[in-house]
């Protein structure tokens, strides 16, 4: 199996668990304080490890203590970290409300993330031509994403874009991304505001995209593609208490489903299984799932069906 290869952010999660998310001006009190490792792109890669793929991680690390903590979280995970380079910002941060209801509210500041350049993503081409699947987010420069989804399409590598945190994206970038993987508030965003499901996927696939997945949430997922196929995903019943990272869990696990050779049907109900099993426990890296831990998952789906 060729390694997945994620290029990303990676931050240090301050998080705070409340009764209900503030208002504008309001303060309320925390029930309790954690740091976690995070960023959406360290995120995605320890979620592909976790699931007992191959993966490498481009990335800079900041010049504080947090820098080589993150990293070494990558490499308990089992994620290569030999092309992570020092970077002479501080690290990236995350500033994470949690409620009791699951739900979060998130701040991030890029620190070293902002020096994931395409200076750098060049001197890493090697790598990428030899991936099986190339994962980035929107947590580094978007000028750096535009070369690597260029550079992808160009060496005929899959590559997956979860376009969050939402922002307006060229038009020119559409057309050369394998997989684009929004949530239902992300995709509504890029469809120019458009909510109805057909709606959304229509003004999307107008853009040029060929292949969508609409993550859900606790509906599951929506696979899509250009020619007209929709293959619903059912979730995997939980209780939530802490949603964040879940779309990182979603995005690495269907990763890994593809990589491996599964079709996109297959690779989804893998990646909604992982994902939901990440709910049901607090923090970022420390919620994800293991490859058992998601087959017996799985096979209680399959046996209930």
């Amino acid at each position: 199996m060729k390694p997945v290869v994620v290029v990303g952010s990676m931050n240090v999660d301050l998080v705070a668990q409340v009764e209900q998310i503030p208002s504008p001006g309001q303060t309320v009190s925390g029930r309790q304080f954690a740091i976690h490792s995070g960023g959406k792109g360290a995120n995605q890669a320890v979620a592909v490890s976790r699931l007992g793929a191959p993966c490498t991680f481009l990335s800079r690390r900041g010049a504080d203590l947090f820098g080589p903590q993150l990293v070494q979280s990558l490499q308990a995970a089992g994620v290569n970290t030999e092309h992570v380079e020092p970077a002479s910002s501080t690290s990236g941060t995350a500033l994470i409300v949690v409620a009791d209801n699951g739900q979060n509210s998130i701040v991030v500041t890029p620190g070293a993330n902002a020096d994931v350049t395409v200076v750098y993503l060049a001197s890493k081409a090697d790598l990428l031509r030899q991936a099986g699947m190339v994962l980035a987010q929107l947590e580094i420069p978007l000028a750096s994403v535009e070369w690597l989804a260029s550079f992808c399409h160009e060496a005929g590598v899959p590559f997956m874009l979860d376009p969050a945190p939402a922002r307006k994206l060229p038009a020119s970038l559409f057309p050369l991304i394998s997989w684009f993987t929004p949530n239902e508030t992300e995709a509504a965003f890029y469809a120019g505001g458009a909510t109805g499901e057909e709606e959304v996927l229509e003004r999307l696939f107008a853009m040029g995209l060929q292949r969508v997945v609409l993550k859900q949430g606790e509906r599951g997922a929506l696979v899509a593609d250009a020619a007209g196929a929709r293959i619903r995903i059912a979730p995997h019943a939980v209780t939530a208490v802490d949603t964040t990272a879940a779309g990182d869990v979603f995005n690495g696990a269907f990763a890994v489903g593809l990589a491996r050779g599964s079709d996109a049907a297959a690779s989804a109900r893998l990646a909604s299984v992982a994902s939901a099993l990440s709910v049901t426990r607090h923090g970022a890296q420390p919620s994800m799932p293991s490859a058992q831990e998601v087959e017996a998952a799985l096979a209680a789906d399959a046996a209930k069906a």
